[in-house]
């Protein structure tokens, strides 16, 4: 097994291909045990705490389902259910927590505040997600990538639509790191920062990987392995940007026209949740107001074949319980 005792896991920007690649090894040797029922309670009798200042689904259920499965108990404290920033620092939480768990997730807001608890915590933190980087995510994606396509080294995956947040930064970043082909296809405004972008141009150099940026669909992604996208607005964010998002992101939508120009090897990918319907509180309202029945991608794409996405999800939770098992 890879040993990464002791390390925490911020971001991929820590990590070699190696690690990268091995802790995909274990993640799929650990899915295989599941599968065929066979226990790996190899962390019996410890515990973690599921710090989430933001709520999640798969996050969640990941980290709960991995943690029960190495044989560990967890504690969720949900959005009210601690006093991190409110009443007590962010080093002064990591201290108390430390001192009680084995492991530590955060799941919020600024990159610093998952770097400050893994400063003071002295156990390993893993990111759930934070506005910079959703590192869990991509090691999911791409052992998703990999069941489908053997391997990751050269694959093309087109990311439509807001690649300046969390999901567009770390594919581009871990696409950098394992030799793919990684295209943001988006206006130029919301490309990654120049500043990322020449961290990636480096590793790419490295790694053999491509990076390109490029403001047309159609051509953006022609022989593409995968096309991804996200959710428009993030949590977090007001209201208020709803239009400008809607007006200068549609042409960007996932269609099956779109899917049809990629060719009949592509696949559909979406961390989820996503609004591909009016069969959400959040989707009602946006058609109420705008008359768009989707947005980031079309009922049609996301219900195909073609669409991978609860793979994706399922293999949140191996790949998180391989980084749980890998740095204990």
């Amino acid at each position: 097994m890879i040993n990464l005792k002791g390390k925490s896991f911020l971001k991929l920007l820590d990590f070699s291909t190696e690690e990268i690649a091995g802790l995909l090894e274990l993640s799929a040797e650990l899915k295989a045990k599941k599968k065929a029922g066979i226990p790996h309670r190899i962390h019996e009798g410890k515990n973690v705490a599921l710090l989430f200042e933001k709520d999640s689904t798969r996050t969640r259920c990941a980290f709960e389902v991995a943690a029960s499965d190495l044989g560990m108990g967890s504690t969720y404290l949900g959005p009210s259910g601690s006093q991190m920033g409110k009443k007590e620092s962010i080093a002064d939480t990591a201290r108390v927590l430390g001192r009680m768990y084995d492991g530590i997730e955060y799941r919020g807001f600024g990159q610093g505040i998952v770097e400050d608890l893994a400063k003071y915590a002295g156990v390993p933190v893993w990111n759930g997600l934070t506005n910079e980087f959703h590192p869990t995510q991509i090691l999911a994606d791409f052992l998703t990538i990999q069941e489908y396509f053997g391997e990751l080294k050269g694959k093309k995956l087109v990311y439509c639509g807001d690649a300046r947040y969390n999901m567009g930064d770390s594919l581009m970043v871990g696409c950098a790191k394992m030799g793919m082909h990684f295209v943001a296809c988006a206006p130029e405004k919301y490309f990654p920062s120049a500043e990322l972008i020449a961290q990636c141009q480096a590793i790419a150099a490295e790694s053999g990987a491509t990076l390109e940026f490029n403001s047309d669909p159609a051509s953006a992604v022609k022989g593409a392995h995968v096309i991804y996208t996200d959710v428009w607005v993030s949590m977090g964010e007001p209201d208020s940007v709803w239009q400008e998002r809607i007006e200068e992101l549609t042409p960007y939508r996932v269609t099956s026209e779109l899917m049809q120009i990629a060719g009949p090897q592509c696949k559909f990918m979406h961390c989820l949740p996503s609004f591909h319907d009016l069969n959400t509180t959040i989707g009602k309202q946006i058609y109420d107001k705008f008359g768009i029945d989707c947005m980031e991608v079309t009922d049609e794409v996301f219900e195909s074949e073609a669409s991978i996405v609860f793979d994706e999800a399922e293999n949140r939770m191996h790949t998180i319980k391989a980084v749980m098992a890998a740095t204990l």
